[in-house]
């Protein structure tokens, strides 16, 4: 059935019930409050760092907006595209889209002005729906955008180029607007990219997200008594998908605002929350508060957490035990995926099988795996090859780009990642490399090809490979190689400057000046690069890709 069949059944099940919460805790500490008192005081109704939405008004806001679409002739196969950060706005609007039969395009909030034109163009978005973060970027390009009939502004003082969201939405019907729709409906595009960086845009069908409710909650068992903890931008298929598991049971979720050590630990405990997804650096951080005496557990009630998740990026084996040691009652659990599988879950290790951590696990609920050579036939067991996954969430298409679906997208349903792996002899999958050249540091894709092209613009350089190296808090970081022009001098501190022109997380985090190898096909032979500078470790610790 279409996912919006559940907020229905929710609603009118769980009417009154707490479905969402929102905490900033920012305004927490502009109170000077600290988090131990933070975690003593009595969960408000509504407040300037802690809001809720029941499953009643959740249901009422997303049929608002729907309606309101309605009235701007979006219909089947429109698509309304979400510019904004996490909060209790996020999750209504993006129902309601899905409820008029039109596709939700949720867009990465680190998006630069020209990105954001881009995937809104190859998405043929009618609609985008912004919030205050994003006004300037917007303002950059809303001119250039003519297929773009309506801007919606989500918050206060509504820019001259925008519509104001709150405003228009909030005298609309909230009744559920009789729009038929199937599994079979497309309901979302998501953007990934290939080794190349240019955004591809996914399309998933609404089957593939109910599959990803079903998968997520049978790996991690929730119930209603359980509350997860969600602190990723829900543009992000590993955040939303993994909250998908408390949505399909009724299960209250937290919206975290930040991600400091002393406000997860705050908010786990004000909240009781039970589940928490993380992503290696927000792990490794608590640890370190931890040990530094910044965060003493016994000032925490913290009894009620029962599992601590992560996925997206290489994950160490050290920092499991590290974790294990402190909070010996959790259950542990890693998961493996992308966009084109709707998010985390293909491949997951299971929670009973942490004496495995280092594998990405074993075909995840209602998934199947194999591991192929480059004809697609299935390789031994123990030789390394393509991992290949299929079931449900597999996308439907890269969209308007046959060429990209057909080169990951088998007649009969396979969908290869392009990551290398191979089995173990008792059925554990493990990566032991990526066909792609993407830099997961901190949960975040870089590119290596657009930083690459950047620094090409240097007039001192020569040649320039970007890789990725391991690091323990991150991951991964970015390490640009650079040769230089013959009698060109050039420094770390000049490359530094040059790349301001950056976005923050896009800068390399480690300069080398070494020739640059390439093949005789004129290729950067960057296998040769990980060797030498130590990136071959990687292999050992990559256990997961959202």
């Amino acid at each position: 059935m279409p996912i919006t069949e559940i907020l229905e059944r929710n609603a009118k099940l769980y009417g009154p019930d707490v479905a969402l919460v929102e905490i900033n805790p920012q305004e927490l500490e502009n109170r000077h409050t600290t988090w131990k008192e933070f975690a003593l005081i009595e969960p408000s109704r509504s407040d300037s760092f802690r809001s809720e939405l029941t499953w009643e008004e959740f249901d009422r806001k997303a049929n608002r907006m729907a309606n309101f679409l309605l009235t701007r002739h979006i219909h089947k196969g429109s698509k309304v595209a979400i510019l904004l950060m996490n909060g209790l706005e996020w999750l209504p609007i993006y129902f309601g889209i899905l409820r008029t039969g039109a596709l939700a395009v949720p867009l990465n909030f680190r998006y630069t002005a020209e990105e954001i034109k881009y995937c809104a163009e190859l998405a043929d978005v009618d609609v985008l729906i912004f919030g205050p973060t994003f006004v300037g970027r917007i303002e950059a390009i809303c001119e250039r955008l003519p297929r773009i009939q309506s801007f919606l502004y989500v918050g206060e003082d509504c820019p001259s180029f925008a519509e104001p969201y709150y405003n228009l939405v909030s005298y609309c019907s909230s009744k559920m607007p009789a729009v038929p729709l199937s599994d079979e409906d497309d309901a979302a595009i998501y953007f990934s990219s290939g080794t190349t960086g240019f955004p591809k845009a996914i399309v998933l069908r609404h089957r593939a997200l109910m599959h990803a409710c079903k998968t997520e909650q049978m790996h991690h068992h929730q119930t209603r008594q359980d509350t997860f903890l969600c602190i990723p931008p829900l543009y992000h298929t590993g955040a939303k998908m993994h909250w998908f598991g408390s949505f399909l049971v009724g299960g209250k979720a937290v919206l975290l605002k930040g991600t400091k050590p002393e406000w997860i630990i705050g908010a786990v405990a004000q909240e009781q929350c039970t589940v928490v997804w993380l992503l290696v650096p927000w792990a490794q951080d608590i640890l370190d508060a931890i040990d530094r005496g910044e965060i003493k557990l016994e000032e925490y009630k913290l009894d009620q957490w029962r599992l601590m998740h992560i996925g997206a990026q290489p994950v160490p084996q050290s920092l499991i035990r590290r974790w294990k040691k402190i909070f010996p009652h959790h259950d542990y659990d890693t998961n493996y995926g992308l966009s084109e599988s709707t998010g985390p879950g293909a491949v997951h290790l299971g929670i009973e099988n942490i004496d495995h951590v280092g594998a990405i696990g074993k075909a995840g609920y209602g998934w199947e795996t194999k591991i192929v050579n480059t004809r697609h036939q299935t390789v031994a067991r123990g030789d390394v090859g393509e991992l290949a996954v299929r079931g449900d969430g597999v996308m439907r298409c890269y969209y308007k780009d046959e060429k990209a679906t057909a080169e990951v997208l088998s007649s009969d349903g396979w969908l290869y990642t392009g990551d290398m792996a191979k089995e173990s002899p008792d059925g554990f999958i493990y990566l032991v490399d990526r066909k792609k050249d993407v830099i997961i540091t901190g949960g975040e894709n870089l590119y290596p090809v657009q930083i690459e092209d950047f620094l090409r613009k240097n007039s001192a350089i020569k040649d320039v490979a970007v890789i990725g190296l391991p690091d323990e808090r991150l991951g991964e970081i970015a390490a640009a190689i650079i040769e230089t022009k013959q009698d060109c001098v050039l420094t770390e501190g000049q490359v530094n400057d040059f790349c301001l022109e950056l976005p923050r997380y896009q800068r390399p985090r480690k300069i080398i000046f070494a020739p640059v190898p390439r093949n005789p096909t004129g290729k950067i032979e960057k296998p040769k690069l990980r060797k030498m500078y130590g990136a071959d470790c990687l292999v050992a610790q990559q256990v997961g890709m959202n």
